[in-house]
């Protein structure tokens, strides 16, 4: 039984679709279909249910995944290993990233990452949050930056940083004359229009789980998958927003919104998230390090130019 085998296998079970796993794997799907066939009656069980419309795992068939993702993933982690032992300055890592927070602190990893080590390849994926530990969790992506609370139990993770969450309001909304020593209780807020990132993206999560925690559920007015746009909603004045103190902006020709405090300083913690039991090369706990640092730098920098009321 090759190794090739296994991986259509665990292709098709993902897809749950011929015609996508083969466009995956890059071969012809009448292929796929045929060396799947061969493989059942080598093995005398049938892998999966197939019908006009769906294609579904037999109880063998999730048998046979379970199995061959172990063997796949151990493969892959003894070509890592190797390769570490063979030339620890080469490498390969999938970096994993919500398009938040990649956005505002990746640039600055990933160039301090490079001036060290410039012959690791870097290989970004922006996704939701959900999406992302999914493929953390299948092998798809090496590591990946996350904010608590994950999800998906068959990961671990390590914490890079703790941020402040600020309220993002529009520079004529009451709340930004407030003195900037004043903290606004989050119960307040259960009137007002809120703008917020789209389902799938962990910040959102935490924004309904601060205003429930506040005994209410945020009235969302406008939705968007990119946190620039919704500061820039909040700014025009179209509702309010919890914001990551990193991605605060600065006033641009006076459009930004102002950033209050909330009572209780709310913060939100971002990790490096990656497969228990999965080994970690040399180049991916080089990345860690690397970003642990780095993220040190950044949270002074922040830390030192107070965003609240700006």
């Amino acid at each position: 039984m090759e190794l090739r085998l296994l991986q259509y296998v665990i292709q098709i079970a993902a897809e749950r679709n011929f015609s996508r796993a083969a466009e995956k794997l890059h071969i012809a799907q009448p292929s796929l279909s045929q060396q799947l066939s061969k493989l059942e009656k080598e093995l005398g069980v049938l892998l999966f249910k197939r019908s006009t419309n769906s294609v579904e795992l037999t109880h063998a068939g999730a048998v046979f995944v379970e199995k061959a993702q172990r063997i796949v993933d151990m493969t892959e982690q003894l070509r890592r290993e190797m390769e570490d032992i063979a030339d620890l300055r080469k490498g390969r890592i999938v970096i994993g990233s919500l398009p938040m927070t990649g956005a505002h602190v990746l640039p600055d990893v990933l160039t301090a990452f490079r001036s060290v080590y410039p012959q690791i390849e870097l290989a970004l994926v922006e996704e939701t949050s959900s999406q992302l530990e999914q493929l953390t969790a299948s092998g798809g992506i090496d590591v990946c930056l996350l904010s608590l609370p994950l999800v998906e139990p068959s990961l671990a993770y390590e914490p890079i940083i703790e941020e402040e969450i600020f309220l993002a309001v529009p520079p004529d909304h009451p709340l930004a004359r407030r003195p900037a020593s004043q903290t606004v209780p989050i119960a307040e807020l259960k009137d007002e229009p809120f703008v917020l990132l789209k389902k799938g993206q962990g910040f959102r999560a935490i924004a309904h789980s601060l205003c429930e925690g506040a005994g209410f559920s945020p009235r969302a007015v406008f939705e968007s998958g990119n946190i620039e746009t919704v500061q820039s909603l909040v700014a025009a004045g179209m509702g309010v927003a919890f914001v990551p103190q990193m991605v605060a902006r600065s006033p641009v020709n006076g459009h930004a919104p102002v950033y209050v405090r909330l009572e209780g300083n709310p913060t939100r913690t971002l990790v490096i998230a990656y497969r228990k039991g999965r080994y970690l090369s040399n180049a991916a706990e080089a990345f860690i390090a690397t970003f642990r640092e780095t993220m040190k730098r950044l949270s002074a920098a922040f830390s030192n130019g107070d965003t609240a009321h700006s």
